[in-house]
């Protein structure tokens, strides 16, 4: 099977899979997308060759990306990220950090994060989507959790869920630095 071919039929699999978890159907995709629905028919049944520019509008449309349409890998997937590859998205001068561990599309994207909070820091968040649910687990200090405008305490050994579709704050009011590990769940694009 030719490099072309293997691309066709991963991307009518992805695409069928993706719009199916979505529960959207080929008319709502196809407004979604902005593609016509026999382009989509076609796509599914991999009996056409799209436009690279009709994939960007399908995985927009769906909330994934590229990569993941195009995904031909098949069978149990395994991603190993190594400590190289962790990605710090915040830090301060104090040595307070987030580190991005890992993430999926399962069915929404899912996170996994990596936190240190230096004594009298603090990071402010926007509130998620609606459905957005935020678990932390606190392995060292103490965590100030924040959620609409209340404070929680969360000492080490301690874990907290809470619905983050509302402005959140995550601090350390103690004197030792705080350490957690945080997961977020976001809902699918629907």
């Amino acid at each position: 099977m030719s490099d072309l071919d293997l691309l066709t039929q991963s991307l009518a699999r992805n695409v069928k899979r993706w719009r199916t978890e979505r529960g959207f159907t080929l008319e709502t995709l196809a407004a979604r997308a902005g593609v016509s629905r026999g382009m989509l028919i076609q796509i599914e049944q991999a009996r056409t060759n799209p436009s690279l520019g009709t994939v960007v509008k399908i995985g927009d449309a769906l909330g994934i990306s590229i990569t993941t349409l195009l995904d031909y890998e098949q069978g149990p997937k395994v991603r190993v990220v190594t400590a190289e590859q962790t990605v710090r998205l915040w830090h301060t001068e104090a040595g307070s950090y987030n580190r991005l561990l890992a993430g999926t599309e399962a069915p929404g994207p899912l996170e996994m994060w990596d936190w240190r909070l230096m004594p009298g820091e603090s990071s402010a968040s926007d509130p998620h989507p609606a459905g957005t649910v935020e678990i932390v687990h606190v392995s060292a200090g103490e965590l100030t959790l924040t959620v609409d405008g209340v404070a929680h305490h969360v000492q080490a050994g301690g874990s907290a869920t809470f619905e983050a579709n509302t402005p959140h704050t995550y601090g350390n009011d103690g004197d030792v630095p705080t350490e957690m590990v945080m997961a977020v769940s976001v809902p699918p694009v629907r």
